[in-house]
């Protein structure tokens, strides 16, 4: 009985295409084909392999033009493949591999070459396949990643404010650790506007701020001197910080569309120390809601990359560093086991102490350790709906407080309904 592959080489313009009965004994034979890739091309590509009973595809993920050849595939070839008569299991299937594990050898590459032997390694199972979620996670997965992207514009808009500010000799960020915070903020809205008085815009820095008037009035002496020019550059680089802060509320907003109906898996996340409610979003845009994907917490730490590696030859291990894996979650685990080895008493600070102080294990590879701990601990999370049980054993009331009602607030201002539970009388 047939049974036909086919492989897809993408481009920007155009798609050159293979395929091939997998099931013949002798020496394939390969037809091939090409394709634009405009939707009209892409609607006569899935008929095409409609046409000729196609029950698998695979392509290389290059650059950002797979996408639209996925999605087309996806709604117009997959549903047919699924349902015609006599179809297996793996038929309607799509694969995406990475374009290194199809790689030619030097002077031996062109885009029919590229299917054939993508064809052949993919029936031989030696390339590397990429996991794309189903359409809803992917919508997720933009709106999050732009909201990173924005989250570091905002910091590269932080560092010019700086520049600004100390060409033109005023030392605001010597005396205010927050040059975003909302007093810092005030008083550069004010020289922006025109204002020459140091003492009338350090009045308007909050009681709070550590730095006395003094200090302040002298920090922005040299405001009375300022230039025009710099001024309205500095107008401007505060208004395209507001525009950056309004599309992030927007981008939040989006996301909490996108989850309605997983109002409890946030929460479930964000519980776990070192993460919160935007870092709890990002990792369910990544892994799913339900990490279904993923059997094992040993294969979402492989597919993370957050695990140790194995490279062995001649019976000798040559290295344990971790592999690649997917960057977003790499990063993001990074970050809450920086945050979860502060939190005092909890069980990822006992952990952190105990690895640091092994010999020939410094302080990356501890903080490394308890990312891989942060993951195994998601996967139980996300896969099995368990909720997050500190087992530290000196995690103080107030600091449980502390943190349950700054939670409460991000899901609030996400536009979550909380009701806090009163405290038992035992408590």
């Amino acid at each position: 009985m047939s049974y036909v592959k086919a492989a897809v080489d993408v481009h920007k313009k155009m798609l050159a295409v293979v395929i091939s009965d997998v099931s013949v004994e002798d020496e394939f034979e390969f037809t091939k084909r090409k394709f634009g890739t405009t939707p009209t091309q892409l609607r006569q590509l899935a008929e095409w392999f409609i046409e000729n009973k196609v029950e698998e595809v695979v392509m290389e993920s290059t650059a950002q033009y797979w996408r639209p050849v996925w999605a087309a595939l996806e709604r117009y070839w997959k549903p047919v493949a699924q349902k015609r008569e006599g179809a297996g299991p793996k038929s309607g299937s799509l694969h995406l591999c990475q374009a290194e594990s199809n790689k030619a050898p030097r002077g031996r590459k062109n885009d029919y070459r590229d299917g054939i032997r993508m064809l052949k390694r993919l029936e031989a199972e030696e390339l590397r396949l990429s996991l794309v979620p189903d359409p809803e996670q992917r919508l997720l997965r933009t709106v999050t990643r732009r909201h990173y992207q924005l989250t570091r514009a905002k910091v590269t808009f932080r560092n010019q404010l700086e520049s600004l500010l100390e060409q033109g000799h005023i030392k605001l960020s010597s005396f205010v650790s927050d040059l975003l915070g909302v007093s810092a903020r005030r008083m550069m809205r004010a020289i922006a506007d025109g204002e020459t008085d140091a003492a009338k815009i350090a009045a308007l820095a909050d009681g709070r701020l550590r730095a006395t008037p003094e200090q302040l009035r002298d920090a922005l002496g040299a405001c009375a001197e300022m230039s025009g020019l710099l001024r309205r550059l500095l107008d401007l680089a505060l208004k395209e910080l507001e525009m950056i802060e309004e599309h992030m509320v927007k981008l939040e907003q989006e996301a909490m569309e996108l989850l309605k109906g997983k109002e409890e898996v946030v929460e479930r996340v964000a519980a776990i120390p070192g993460f919160g409610v935007t870092s709890a979003i990002q990792v369910i845009a990544e892994v799913g809601h339900d990490a279904l994907a993923f059997s094992s917490c040993k294969k979402l730490s492989s597919w993370v990359g957050v695990c140790p590696g194995d490279e062995e030859s001649g019976g000798e291990s040559k290295s344990s560093g971790s592999p690649k894996g997917n960057r977003q979650m790499r990063r993001i685990l990074n970050q809450a086991a920086h945050a979860a080895v502060k939190v005092k008493g909890s069980i990822f600070e006992i952990v952190f102490r105990r690895l640091k102080s092994k010999p020939n294990f410094g302080y990356k590879e501890a903080i490394w350790a308890i990312a891989h701990r942060l993951c195994r601990v998601l996967w139980i999370i996300l896969h099995r709906g368990a909720n997050y049980e500190e087992r530290g054993p000196a995690v103080s009331a107030k600091s449980k407080r502390t943190r349950e009602s700054r939670m409460i607030r991000e899901l609030r201002k996400l536009g979550y309904r909380v009701e806090k539970e009163p405290t038992p009388a035992h408590a």
